[in-house]
């Protein structure tokens, strides 16, 4: 399952029709806008990406629509391969567990996965 959020651009005149045009469909969420400034915060959901293009593009179609662009997405595929990922890397570098370094030896910069850290092998 998908979830993105998707900001709306409308004039500010036709701010409510459209605000009802969207609440009423059954291809998004409506959330909250700004009637000054024509700008509508909605969400839509789908099996996968083709699915949210489908609506994304809906939306882009319906009449007073100036603009409506994705703004952030949740793909559950996606989180899952890097919990997955996650699970399978030690995140804790060797040298954090290691009980003969004293940690006035330890020089950090930035990143210790990544970075040589002298007399330490």
């Amino acid at each position: 399952m998908n979830i993105s959020s998707i900001v709306v651009q409308v004039l500010p005149k036709d701010y409510d029709k459209l605000t009802e045009l969207l609440k009423e469909s059954e291809i998004c969420d409506y959330h909250f806008g700004d009637k000054e400034k024509g700008k509508i915060i909605i969400t839509i959901e789908g099996e996968d990406v083709g699915k949210e293009i489908e609506k994304l593009v809906q939306i882009q179609q319906m009449p007073r629509v100036i603009a409506a662009d994705m703004m952030q997405t949740y793909q559950e595929d996606m989180l899952n391969e890097e919990i997955d990922k996650l699970n399978r890397e030690d995140v804790v570098p060797a040298i954090l567990n290691d009980g003969n370094i004293d940690a006035k030896d330890v020089v950090y910069h930035g990143d210790l996965k990544k970075k040589d850290i002298p007399g330490v092998v």
